[in-house]
């Protein structure tokens, strides 16, 4: 099987993402206008002859990274949000895809819709291509964490013996490897290199009762809950107006826990563009007490998954757990709506108790979920000299 590829409207990739139980919120068009200072293009596939026809939806597959077996020939096949970032004083780009692109990565021929990218990539003056390929590689549940982290001879995730692991997606970084794919370093060795976290932790909740989620909670987890009710915590969903004050607390979380945050403008941008893409693709959730916002959050839907995306808090009562009112409360809204997974998004690779971000680790643990490992970002140099001054430049910032 051969494929074309062509750059397509939003509108049709809209159709084609909303076609499929899911996608990632960063593959979607409107998450371009979330990024002023990149260029955004949506492309799609098509079965080679079928590119100059009308663009749909694809087979309902749950697995994540497939596309099922059936294909119309006159329907698009794959999709994908690139983002294009200009080098500084010439007229290359990098071109990026993040989490993406959505297309059958389990497929034998992955050659065939790979190589078409990149000479549609190339001709759009790409030095080089960083892709995200949504694919789980290895799982631990909730009792391979919690023995992980109380080994003290445990000192990475990634060394521990998972739940589960997929053969599929080590036969996809085989023949990435094979097609000239780099898998992208992580300098520091946690899991949070720049770009997408490979490490995440997720929320299974298809099949299952509200109640039996809740009794996967751990008891720190259960009794801070049941604290937050008893206190008088009113978690509230807010809107565009509300921002500045959810801003406030997060200006006062990233100086706690030693993260640059990003501008006001960014979250207000990020609302606009995705609020108009679809009503309910952002949700602001706050949580009152007193008469005072002590914690708030951000949440993230397309299709059957839900993201926890940015969460803030004041470091004033906490005794009456606020944080995990908010999180109890988007989870059971996540539930309501019917979603598949509610996903906490990135978390540390390291077990090391003197690192601060294990208690990331530990907080969204508790709630009885499951970590999952991605196959992570991987680069294909077009221009290898500009390639490699580029990620001189990135090592030095």
């Amino acid at each position: 099987m051969s494929y074309r590829l062509r750059t397509i409207t939003r509108e049709e990739h809209l159709a084609f993402v909303r076609a499929r139980p899911s996608a990632s919120h960063m593959q979607v068009p409107s998450w371009g206008d979330v990024k002023p200072d990149w260029r955004a293009e949506s492309v799609g596939w098509y079965e080679d002859g079928a590119g100059d026809r009308a663009g749909g939806g694809a087979g309902d597959d749950r697995a994540e990274g497939s596309l099922g077996e059936a294909r119309d020939a006159g329907r698009m096949v794959g999709a994908g949000l690139v983002l294009y970032r200009p080098l500084p004083r010439i007229k290359r780009y990098l071109a990026y895809l993040p989490e993406g692109p959505v297309l059958d990565w389990y497929a034998d021929d992955l050659a065939a819709w790979l190589t078409p990218m990149l000479a549609h990539l190339k001709a759009r003056r790409a030095f080089s291509v960083k892709m995200g390929p949504p694919v789980v590689a290895r799982r631990w549940d909730a009792d391979a964490l919690k023995a992980a982290v109380a080994d003290p001879a445990a000192h990475r995730l990634r060394d521990v013996t998972p739940t589960t692991t997929d053969p599929r997606a080590l036969r996809v970084a085989d023949r990435l490897r094979a097609l000239g794919w780099r898998q992208g370093e992580d300098p520091a060795g946690d899991g949070f290199a720049a770009g997408q976290p490979r490490y995440v932790f997720q929320v299974p909740l298809e099949g299952r009762s509200l109640d039996a989620i809740q009794q996967g909670f751990n008891q720190q987890w259960r009794r801070n809950i049941k604290k937050a009710e008893k206190a008088g915590v009113k978690v509230v969903r807010g809107g565009y107006d509300d921002l500045p004050a959810f801003y406030t607390l997060y200006r006062e979380t990233a100086e706690r826990d030693r993260f640059l945050p990003r501008p006001l403008p960014y979250f207000e941008r990020m609302w606009t563009a995705l609020t108009a893409e679809d009503p309910d693709r952002m949700r602001l959730y706050l949580a009152h007490h007193d008469g005072e916002i002590l914690s708030a959050a951000t949440m993230l839907t397309v299709g059957d998954h839900v993201w926890y995306s940015y969460g803030a808090s004041t470091s004033r009562r906490r005794e009456v757990q606020p944080s995990n009112a908010v999180q109890w409360r988007m989870l059971s809204d996540a539930h309501a709506d019917g979603a598949r997974v509610y996903d906490l998004r990135g978390i540390t690779d390291t077990l090391d108790e003197g690192n601060h971000l294990l208690g990331l680790l530990r907080f969204k643990a508790g709630t009885g979920g499951e970590a999952a490992e991605y196959l992570g970002e991987w680069d294909f140099p077009l221009n290898k000299p500009l390639h490699k001054a580029f990620q001189l430049y990135m090592a030095r910032r």
